[in-house]
């Protein structure tokens, strides 16, 4: 699926307060879904010895799109397309990776 479509599609699910003028709802939204995720991988570690079952990526896998759905959301209230962010990133990984600078921290390295 193309990801512009996929951000078009989302849209017409999001039914939260004032969608188009509310940036702050998704953003909590989005870090409370990723939790979820890490929640789910911890407990693999923890209960599974780190062996991910078929049920068990399944369960992330719909996680991870509740993640992507919020991203999508939070993108439209910004003013973004999914493809220009996705762009944007990979330009970003690409230039990090001519400089040697994948590893590391910072936002600006």
């Amino acid at each position: 699926m193309e990801m512009n479509s996929y951000q078009s599609a989302a849209r017409k699910t999001a039914a939260y307060p004032d969608v188009g003028r509310n940036p702050i709802y998704p953003t909590l939204g989005l870090t409370g879904e990723a939790g979820e995720v890490a929640d789910k991988v911890k407990k693999v570690i923890r209960d599974r010895e780190g062996v991910f079952d078929a049920d068990t990526r399944e369960a992330i896998k719909l996680e991870l799109g509740d993640v992507l759905w919020y991203v999508a959301q939070l993108s439209s209230e910004l003013g973004y397309e999914l493809n220009e962010v996705a762009e944007a990133n990979l330009q970003k990984l690409s230039s990090r990776a001519a400089r040697g600078c994948i590893g590391g921290s910072g936002d600006q390295r």
